[in-house]
């Protein structure tokens, strides 16, 4: 008698192998770490420019006058500061969809299980990373609306500049006088200090660098320093404000 021999392929091979991710969590870590690093630099370099505001409005407005003329005539007014923000541009959406990539997946992969048994201040800046970074956003947003584009959250009488001059220092007094958006910036910088100080350590992680603990441990310090000075130079200027040191 003829045995019987099932001719249907198993779902396995059926399936076939899995398509591979368009981009990897490897290279989504490796993206977010590049483009955390660049904005890390970047908020140093313009909280270190915002601190002129206490060398006075002739500085400040001077200072703010040649950013917008960098490179001139080999640029147009304000054109290397429009391909600059385009650069910053496509950090962030890099930078925030690798983040949402990573977090889905990783909620994917956890399940209806919970990460258990994370304490302490490191533990706390990991988990809320996604969360920090989306108040972050919603900042930048705010940011450029009150003291870049000068509209809708902006301080009444905000005054564009042009090649003739700056008025950079009179709109940043006019909008940190108002108390809200003071605050608005002052809770800002502490939720920034949060997620630089655990985005740059990790960054290094993400790059596949192995030390030890001592060196890893300084590491730590180095980037909650960093993020500490970035936070109170910030923080500084709108409260001198409000007290009206600067005036």
């Amino acid at each position: 008698m003829a045995s019987l021999v099932s001719t249907k392929s198993s779902p396995r091979a059926s399936t076939g192998r899995r398509k591979r991710p368009l981009i990897s969590n490897v290279l989504a870590k490796y993206i977010m770490a590049v483009t955390g690093i660049i904005f890390g630099l970047f908020v140093f370099v313009h909280m270190y420019g915002n601190l002129k505001v206490y060398t006075g409005p002739e500085h400040f407005n001077a200072y703010a006058l040649f950013l917008r003329t960098l490179f001139e005539p080999l640029f147009p007014y304000e054109g290397f500061l429009w391909v600059f923000r385009i650069v910053l541009l496509a950090c962030l959406i890099g930078h925030v969809g690798c983040a949402f990539l990573i977090s889905s997946r990783a909620k994917k992969a956890r399940g209806a299980h919970k990460r258990r048994g994370l304490r302490g201040f490191k533990s706390f800046t990991a988990r809320t990373m996604l969360v920090t970074g989306i108040v972050l956003l919603l900042f930048i947003i705010f940011h450029i609306l009150d003291l870049t584009a000068g509209v809708a959250v902006a301080p009444e009488g905000f005054q564009h500049g042009s090649e003739a001059g700056s008025f950079a220092y009179q709109n940043l007094i006019a909008s940190f006088q108002r108390p809200l958006a003071s605050l608005v910036y002052i809770v800002a910088m502490v939720i920034l200090f949060l997620h630089l100080a655990h985005g740059l350590w990790a960054a290094v992680y993400d790059f596949g660098v192995t030390v030890s603990e001592k060196v890893r441990s300084w590491i730590i310090l180095i980037a909650g320093v960093f993020a500490l000075i970035v936070m109170l130079g910030n923080i500084s200027i709108p409260i001198a404000v409000l007290t009206g040191i600067i005036s």
